[in-house]
Order: structure tokens, then C-alpha cells, then sequence
């Protein structure tokens, strides 16, 4: 097997240098920067570092889409099929894209021939709580970068897909791992950590693009050290929140979660990088009184030296998992003739932050699902309201050894979970892949051990309609309007994008890329992959046509967490393929 895996390589590597390798250049940080602006090219996950998911691509729009053709194909093979999550990236006519199992590929972008793989060596042991999922990689110089399983950063040979350097970034045996897209920003490489439900601590840290060699590292739980990297030597860098114990008890702080396994955005007019953080650890809230800073926030960093800016908690003493990782992303709008410079961010616990994000105030929040039962309302500095008869019980309070069950919506899987929404600089709304359900849950009694999983709580998972649990929703953040929306049989556990055109593009688990009217919501197009999608779409233009690209394979958190959703969705097919489609000339 090994042997046939080095001869495939050979061959394609050779491919690569006789048929393409004249026409390749090394990523520069300016191609990222204006990749929101480039047609030609997709070199960030997100299409921009600003993430908004919106192309200026028109050729594609809602007349001729019906005449959108399928024209390759490509299979990642093997028996490793589970959730596939990635956003392609397109480069000088070649497809970069990650697969399940911490896998990469190189693929021609016009024929779908396969250049070239890599295949990390997991070891045993790995702890991934969500499925064996990969978000993304990302390019620069001559690098493919991405992360693994095992917490690992690992710099591949663009042209080749050899290692150039390998770095460790947590210890997998304590429950790290990693399975955002790296970002990648002014030559440096920044990532953040999964694990939250093993009780890691949380962090972001960045690395240098081309060497490997780290630069600073910043914890997302209150009383941990920061560092920066002189040469060699580590530096002190300040506390995180200033020193431990102010809003944990006694030694929760150190395994207190807030895992960043989401990944960020950057906005380059403020120069700040907004990463999201996970669920505080346990996630038995009676354990830990206080407001468990900064687990379930938005942290605003420096990105020279990772010190937080500021930061926004969404579920303060968070006891259903809600998390606050969710994408914060930059758009600008104009408010009685002035422009706000903002952030809006659609949490797990269903309600849509509008922050100004140079100071991380709040601006307006509001639901963006239809059943909130956990807070009635968010007060004038975005605080939750809380209803306490709907948080779970406090097991040590009670005979049983379950604390009280309450039913509260949304459920842990969130209002809205990892899969990222878009905004259009068009129609200025919001395109929100969200979900309606409600949970069971209880607290337990837990005691942490190193790679155990940390929970202290159990749960089980119903939809709130028998027709629909999935919702694509145009919202509109100036005024919480839900424009239109378009109800899925399914969840939705994929991305968005959308287009200068006005068209969103998606897809579900039942398999079909969709396109819609960003307007009016009117589905104009639909194909079946074959296997349920819960990758991002994206667009770009190649050879004077304008193509679209999406990942395919049924997997990810649903099927693994889902209780009675998961019965919903268990016959559909796993799968593991990229979906390649293009606008013939004939019809732009």
C-alpha cells in the first residue's frame, strides 16, 4: 500500500512540474489582502480575510443560472469518507482541498485530474469530538498550510505537496486538535485549538509562514500567561483577564475550555483579528459560578502580538453549551448619513450580535430563530436575560444524581453552529444558515482526568416541526428583519456564499447544491451531489468562465450528537467528493 501510495505520488508531482508548474507564483500577502476583490483566485477560506463570502462575480446570475452545468468530479477514494467540511481554494488553475482524516489535495482545476495527496499519519488515540472533519487550508509563498487531528501545523509544498515544516501546537493525548482553515496575515499564520469538551484551555496562537517558528501564543481563559517569542527566547506577556480566580472558582481556570476551534477573521482597516471561544469546561455551570471569562465571547487580538483588544460575552456562566465561536465578521452600513464600522456575529444560543468593532460595543442584538426559551431578551449591553427555571439543575441540590432536566431551546447544536454565513454587499443582509430545535438536558456530577471527556451534563436532541428543522434566512442586521427564508427538511450543517449578481449558493443533506435569489429567496437552481453537503460553496473565473465548486460527504456533528435528529437523517448516504460546475459562454 505504501509503495502505491509513493509511485501515485511520483507521477503526479511530474504532472505538476511538465503541465503546470510554469504558471505558478507564490502567494503574496497582498493577493490575500484584496482576495476579496480578485476574480481569478480563491487564496483564503472565507474568499477574503474579512470572511463575508461574497464574490464580485456576475456572469453567474438569477436569468442563467438553471444553465449552470456539472463538468468534473473528484473523489477522495478510500474508506475514509465521514463529514467532509472544507472550502476549496483555487490557485493558478489548481484546486487545494482538505478531506476527513486530515488529508490534502491538489487537483487540476479544469479537468479535476488529481496532482497530488498528502495523507497525514494520525496516531492512535486522536479525540475529535465532532467527527474527523477538515475546514480548510490556507496558501502563501509556496505553501499549502493546514491543520490536523493530532494539533499539528503542517506547511506543504504547493507545486509538490512535500512537508517544508511540521509544528506541534497542543498535546492530542490532552484532547487538542485542530480542524478550522488556518488565516494567514502579514506572513503570519494564525490558528486556534479544539478540544473544549475534554478541558483543554483554549488559545490562538501565530506561527511565521515560512519557517514554522511561533511567534506569540494567547490563552482565551482568564488567568493564564501569555508569550511572545524573541528568536528563541520566550517573553512574558501579560495574564489573560489580568490574573486567575475573578470570575472562575477556586482551580476550574486551569481546564477551563473556551476552545477557538472555529478559526478567525481579520480586518485590516483596524488591524484586529476576532476569534470566537467555546464552551466554558465542565458544562455543568453549577461547578463554576461566575461568568467564566472569556469562554462563550468575541475577543478582538492584536495581531503582532496577540494581546486582546477587547471582548463581547454572549452566554455568560454558559450551562447548554452554546458556545461563542461562531464567525465575527467585518461589513460596514450607513446609519443616518454616518458609516459604522461593525461586526455581526449569529451565536449557538440564537441570538445576532451587531458589534462596533474597533471597541467591541454592543450595537443591537436580536433572535434570529423562532424559540428562545433559556433568556427571555438581551438587556442594553447585549446580557443575556436569563430564565432560571430553564437552566439545568444543580445535581448537588437533589437526591437524584441528575440535577433537574429542562427543555430549552435552541439546542446545544446552537441556532446556528460552525457553518459560516455570508453577507451581501448587494442587498446588505445577512444569509444564515441556521436550525430549529430544542434539547433535553441534565447535569451530572464530573471530575476532570487528562483526554477524558469533561462534560458533567447529558442531553438528547428533538426537532421543533416535523416538516422542517433546517432554515436559510436573509436577515437584515440593521433592523432584525427576517426577509425571507427557506425551511429544510434536513439541518443545515454547511456554508453559504453569495454573489455581486444576488444569487446565495448552498447546500443540504439531502445532498443538492442549491442557488437562490438573494432578494426574494426563490430557489432558481438545484443539483444532487449524492451525499449530503456541509461544505462551503465558492466562485471564481477561470478561462473568461465562471465556475462554482462545492464539497460533498454526509458527516460532521448531526449524525454523532443528533438523538432524534439523527434518526431523521440516518439513512443518507456518507460520501467524499468535490462537485465542480460552470456557466457555459453560450449562456452568459
Amino acid at each position: 500500500m505504501k509503495q502505491r501510495h509513493v509511485q501515485t505520488f511520483a507521477i503526479s508531482a511530474l504532472v505538476v512540474a511538465m503541465g503546470l508548474g510554469a504558471q505558478t507564483h507564490a502567494v503574496t500577502n497582498e493577493d490575500i489582502l484584496n482576495d476579496h476583490l480578485s476574480v481569478d483566485r480563491i487564496v483564503t477560506d472565507g474568499m477574503g480575510l474579512q470572511k463575508q463570502r461574497f464574490s464580485p462575480l456576475t456572469k453567474l446570475n438569477p436569468d442563467n443560472v438553471q444553465e449552470l452545468r456539472p463538468v468534473w468530479a473528484f473523489s477522495f477514494g478510500s474508506e475514509k469518507q465521514r463529514g467532509q467540511e472544507s472550502q476549496p481554494i483555487v490557485v493558478d488553475g489548481v484546486m487545494y482541498v482538505s478531506a476527513s482524516y486530515s488529508r490534502v489535495f491538489a487537483v487540476d482545476a479544469r479537468t479535476g485530474e488529481e496532482l497530488w495527496e498528502y495523507n497525514a499519519r494520525l496516531p492512535d488515540g486522536i479525540m475529535p469530538c465532532c467527527d474527523v472533519i477538515n475546514r480548510g487550508v490556507a496558501v502563501y509563498d509556496n505553501l499549502v498550510i493546514f491543520g490536523t487531528l493530532d494539533a499539528r501545523l503542517v506547511a506543504l509544498d504547493k507545486d509538490t505537496g512535500r512537508v517544508v515544516w511540521r509544528k506541534t501546537v497542543g498535546d492530542y493525548q490532552e484532547g487538542y486538535s485542530i480542524t478550522a482553515a488556518p488565516l494567514v496575515v502579514n506572513g503570519k499564520v494564525i490558528t486556534g485549538v479544539a478540544g473544549g469538551e475534554f478541558g483543554i484551555v483554549g488559545k490562538v496562537e501565530a506561527y511565521d509562514a515560512k519557517t514554522g517558528n511561533i511567534i506569540w501564543s494567547r490563552p482565551t481563559v482568564e488567568g493564564h500567561m501569555g508569550y511572545v517569542w524573541e528568536g528563541d527566547t520566550q517573553v512574558e506577556k501579560g495574564i489573560t483577564g489580568g490574573e486567575a480566580g475573578q470570575s472562575w472558582p477556586g482551580d476550574l481556570w486551569k481546564t477551563g475550555g473556551a476552545a477557538t476551534w472555529l478559526g478567525g477573521t481579520y480586518d485590516p482597516d483596524s488591524n484586529l483579528l476576532f476569534f470566537g471561544t467555546g464552551n466554558p469546561a465542565p458544562w455543568n455551570s453549577h461547578l463554576r459560578p461566575g461568568d467564566n471569562l472569556y469562554s462563550a465571547s468575541r475577543l478582538a487580538l492584536n495581531p503582532d502580538t496577540g494581546e486582546i483588544v477587547w471582548s463581547f460575552q454572549t452566554t455568560p456562566n454558559d450551562g447548554w453549551d452554546y458556545d461563542g465561536v461562531n464567525e465575527v465578521i467585518p461589513f460596514d452600513y450607513q446609519d443616518e448619513g454616518q458609516t459604522v464600522k461593525a461586526v455581526a456575529t449569529a451565536d449557538r444560543n440564537g441570538f445576532f450580535y451587531v458589534l462596533q468593532r474597533e471597541t467591541g460595543e454592543f450595537i443591537r442584538g436580536f433572535p434570529f430563530v423562532d424559540k428562545i426559551t433559556w433568556a427571555s431578551g438581551l438587556d442594553d449591553n447585549g446580557r443575556p436575560i436569563f430564565v432560571d427555571e430553564n437552566r439545568p439543575g444543580n445535581p448537588a441540590k437533589t437526591e437524584d444524581t441528575q440535577g433537574v432536566t429542562v427543555t430549552t431551546a435552541p439546542s446545544f447544536l446552537g441556532g446556528k453552529n460552525w457553518m459560516p454565513m455570508a453577507y451581501s454587499q448587494e442587498t446588505g443582509l445577512f444569509y444564515v444558515p441556521s436550525n430549529e430545535w430544542e434539547m433535553d438536558i441534565w447535569n451530572e456530577d464530573v471530575t476532570y482526568r487528562k483526554g477524558a471527556a469533561y462534560l458533567g451534563a447529558g442531553f438528547t436532541i428533538r426537532p421543533l416541526n416535523e416538516d422542517y428543522i433546517g432554515v436559510l434566512r436573509a436577515m437584515d442586521p440593521k433592523t432584525g428583519e427576517e426577509v425571507w427564508r427557506y425551511n429544510n427538511y434536513a439541518p443545515l450543517w454547511g456554508g453559504v456564499m453569495t454573489t455581486k449578481s444576488n444569487l446565495v449558493f448552498a447546500g443540504n443533506p439531502e445532498g443538492y447544491l442549491m442557488a437562490f435569489d438573494a432578494k426574494t429567496g426563490e430557489m432558481l437552481y438545484r443539483f444532487n451531489t449524492g451525499s449530503g453537503i456541509v461544505g462551503t460553496p465558492v466562485t471564481w473565473e477561470m478561462d473568461d468562465e465562471q465556475y462554482v465548486s462545492i464539497v460533498s460527504g454526509w458527516g460532521g456533528a448531526v449524525p454523532l450528537w443528533g438523538g432524534e435528529v439523527a434518526q431523521r437523517v440516518s439513512a443518507f448516504n456518507q460520501g467524499g467528493s468535490v462537485f465542480t460546475f460552470k456557466l457555459p459562454k453560450a449562456y452568459e
